[in-house]
């Protein structure tokens, strides 16, 4: 995946995308060269979960619920319960870093797909928690909103478990 925020054409679905797959490929490479054991290291007390393989594997599933579970109305099949809210974040400390993001990018190509195919203005086949039913527009900036944020925190757990900065 190119790392570059601007966009090869200016329709909104280009600007869109563009944006999307830049978020996708900062939290991809904040995570370069990292050690196996930093991967998983958890360096803020007060949140045992916050990994880089956690957050990575977090921002997958993410995807998932939007795309498949809400927009495409599928059924659930997130590795999360009642009783384990963010389990695809514990899940993801006895996995190899490198499954993790490969997940991560072979799951974006899919989903990269499925944006190209439908129309912006189509509505998700579930509503959100107040009955509505977003449009894939939406969708696409309510990930990027995610994963933006997520990149931040990725960037703090990457300093904090080896010194890395600047990505």
């Amino acid at each position: 995946m190119t790392r570059t925020d601007t966009p090869a054409a200016w329709d909104e679905r280009t600007q869109l995308t563009t944006f999307l797959d830049y978020t996708r490929a900062t939290a991809l490479a904040k995570c370069e060269d990292v050690s196996a054991e930093n991967a998983v290291r958890a360096p803020l007390p007060g949140s045992p979960l916050m990994t880089l393989s956690g957050l990575v594997n977090h921002l997958r599933w993410v995807e998932y619920w939007w795309f498949q579970v809400v927009f495409l109305g599928e059924e659930d099949e997130g590795p999360w319960t009642d009783e384990d809210p963010d389990r695809e974040m514990r899940i993801a400390v006895d996995m190899p870093l490198a499954d993790v993001l490969r997940d991560y990018e072979e799951q974006s190509a899919r989903y990269r797909e499925l944006v190209a195919t439908h129309d912006l203005d189509t509505q998700a086949k579930r509503p959100i928690r107040d009955g509505r039913h977003p449009d894939l527009r939406w969708i696409l900036l309510h990930l990027i909103e995610e994963t933006a944020r997520h990149n931040g925190h990725l960037d703090i757990v990457r300093e904090l478990v080896d010194g890395a900065t600047g990505v």
